[in-house]
């Protein structure tokens, strides 16, 4: 419903969170189609590292509200969820805790 007037960013907050996989990777395919039909920027929140991984072009991680990882391009085709949270033990100095997210 958001995108039916073109909105100038369409905001995604863990959309998909309350979803079983099955719906939310439907969800998820839907979103990518609409985002890509109606070249909306978009910025989707998520804990799931492997939907941040596999979509959108740019991938940003935060840690206690600032940047502590940012990739994009090539290298975040490349990434893994293994490495994503390497680099998230890395930049912040801990390892990543939260079970819903590994889970994904």
């Amino acid at each position: 419903m958001a995108t039916i007037n073109s909105p100038q960013l369409l905001l995604l907050d863990e959309h998909t969170a309350a979803l079983d996989p099955k719906t939310a990777a439907k969800v998820l395919e839907i979103t990518d189609k609409i985002v890509n039909e109606e070249h909306l920027t978009t910025l989707m929140v998520t804990h799931n590292m492997k939907d941040a991984i596999a979509h959108g072009n740019r991938l940003i991680m935060m840690n206690a509200g600032r940047i502590i990882f940012e990739v994009s391009g090539e290298e975040k085709k490349k990434l893994t969820v293994k490495a994503l949270l390497s680099k998230f033990a890395e930049a912040s100095g801990s390892e990543f805790s939260n079970d819903r997210a590994l889970l994904g």
